[in-house]
């Protein structure tokens, strides 16, 4: 499985003329997965090699704004450039709890609509993964206030046997998010392939003995 890595940014707080905030992708089997998505990432895509119409996934480490008030306007932008059709695949978002309500209230503030679907799939936070102080319980934002025609997404919790949050497995890999502990609730992501057996003939073998 082949795989590369591009750093659209790695500043902190927010983007300067030299330095974007927080953005990366991962490209695998001609897919993007992007995670995190500050402010300017889409202006940081246009100068890179990538094709942001690529993007499949999106994963949001934490909401602090400089790892995801980029979001909106990408998807916005991707919207653009796409062709409307009902068998268009949803573009994935993972993050924290909350996210499914910033980017529905966000769209729907700014009369935004997307070609495309979405799905955000919320993980659950524990309390131990920040201040005591600065938890926030965002359990009740939805609360029957998204419409039908809303983003859709799964709610993941905790696997205690795991101590991680399983997020997607086929054929190839197993991807995983963690905890971490930050400020506010944030979460890591692996993404581990699956051994592969080896390929030998069994028939060159047997005639070397």
């Amino acid at each position: 499985m082949s795989m590369d890595i591009t750093f659209l940014g790695t500043g902190s707080a927010y983007p300067s003329p030299t330095r974007g905030a927080s953005a990366l992708v991962l490209r695998r089997e001609g897919e993007s997965w992007l995670f995190d998505c500050g402010e300017g990432t889409q202006t940081q895509l246009m100068k890179s090699h990538l094709r942001a119409g690529r993007i499949t996934k999106i994963f949001i480490t934490h909401l602090h704004g400089d790892h995801f008030f980029g979001l909106p306007g990408l998807l916005c932008t991707l919207s653009l450039h796409s062709n409307p059709g009902p068998s268009k695949p949803p573009v994935d978002i993972y993050g924290p709890l909350g996210l499914r309500s910033f980017l529905w209230r966000s769209l729907e503030l700014s009369h935004s609509q997307l070609l495309f679907p979405y799905a955000v799939h919320e993980l659950v936070p524990t309390r131990d993964q920040c201040p005591a102080e600065e938890f926030r319980d965002f359990s009740h934002l939805d609360g029957g206030e998204v419409p039908p025609q809303g983003p859709r997404g799964r709610i993941l919790h905790l696997d205690p046997g795991e101590s991680s949050y399983l997020l997607e497995e086929d054929e190839q890999l197993v991807l995983r998010a963690f905890r971490l502990f930050h400020r506010v609730p944030s979460f890591g992501f692996v993404l581990e392939e699956k051994p592969r057996p080896g390929r030998l003939n069994v028939q060159k073998l047997k005639d070397l003995g």
